[in-house]
């Protein structure tokens, strides 16, 4: 019970996380999830991991991300308070991420929020997020609805189709200068991006990916000059999270994604997926998120990315086998 007590200490602490004791917080909740975490464990010991030997965050092991879609990854025994589930299409199998401290993920977002753009306060929010309001479980709209209600301003709320009022609300906001995000599933801020004459001042674009198999996919770079062209904006921005996870990069400028100090991307080689790569090389994206303190940290997920040498990274795809789910971003 200690241990648990200083791990979850540790842990609910994210502004005490920096680069130099980021490593030192990763070691110890490996630690703790291998010790915890029986499918973690088995995970490991099925790979001839020796928790002993793991001395470095190149060695942790990442647990696939299709683990969620088939065993329950959740540590404690007691019934979560939420459960968050992944979209899907007809035939799919949607991951399931358990969650007992609600107040972790909470925390974890208003901070990553606070991290990137500051106080919520300052915005109109507005969520164009069609496919996810309609069916239950999306952690992404669990966020926005915390967010648009932390706002405190009336204009913020959802959108589903009603483009008319969209439209109203956004040029009465940009005719007072109030500063405001757009936060919107790709295929949605493309059909109302078009179905408009734009020009906005005041308003960010932010999408989260997802073509729902409502339009073709895009390549990222066209599609983001497609929404500045439309919405007549100089940058649109991006947010990288799925329901495996309790953090979030994003990217203000040109697809570059960071993270807040509690996150860290690294690659891994395709044909290997056991070995880390260096030298900003391009391969498979390995997500460590020290929020995941319920479940597991270290996710190998289907998505391919690039790093940069100041830990920034791009996120190019995924895999040809790889589920299309809600979240998925734009395939290069």
């Amino acid at each position: 019970m200690l241990f648990l007590k200083l791990v979850r200490n540790l842990f609910t602490a994210f502004d005490t996380v920096n680069k130099t004791t980021f490593d030192s917080h990763a070691l110890k909740l490996f630690a703790y999830q291998y010790e915890k975490n029986s499918i973690y464990r088995s995970y490991c010991n099925l790979i001839n991991v020796d928790p002993s030997e793991v001395t470095d965050i190149k060695n942790i092991p990442f647990l696939p991300i299709q683990l969620f879609k088939t065993h329950n990854l959740n540590i404690s025994k007691r019934p979560p308070k939420i459960r968050f589930t992944s979209s899907k299409t007809t035939g799919q199998t949607s991951s399931i991420h358990a969650i007992n401290d609600l107040n972790l993920y909470i925390k974890s977002f208003n901070k990553t929020f606070n991290y990137f753009y500051g106080d919520i306060e300052n915005y109109v929010l507005l969520a164009l997020l069609p496919s996810y309001l309609e069916r239950k479980g999306s952690s992404l709209v669990y966020m926005a609805d915390y967010l648009i209600k932390k706002t405190k301003r009336l204009e913020s709320g959802f959108y589903l189709n009603d483009w008319n009022a969209l439209r109203k609300n956004i040029i009465e906001l940009e005719n007072k200068g109030q500063k405001t995000i757009l936060l919107g599933v790709t295929f949605a801020l493309l059909e109302v991006a078009e179905k408009y004459k734009w020009d906005l001042k005041n308003t960010i674009i932010l999408e989260t990916g997802g073509m729902k198999g409502m339009r073709e996919e895009m390549v990222r770079s066209a599609l983001h000059k497609k929404l500045k062209d439309e919405f007549n904006v100089t940058e649109i921005h991006s947010e990288y999270g799925m329901t495996e996870l309790l953090s979030q990069a994003y990217s203000k400028s040109k697809g570059i994604f960071k993270c807040p100090p509690w996150m860290r991307v690294m690659t891994r080689s395709v044909e290997d997926p056991l070995q880390l790569l260096t030298n900003c090389k391009t391969g498979a994206i390995n997500v460590i998120d020290l929020a995941n303190l319920d479940s597991c940290a270290f996710i190998a997920t289907q998505d391919l990315g690039k790093m940069n040498s100041d830990g920034s990274f791009e996120v190019l795809g995924r895999f040809d086998q790889a589920d299309i789910r809600g979240c998925n971003l734009m395939v290069l």
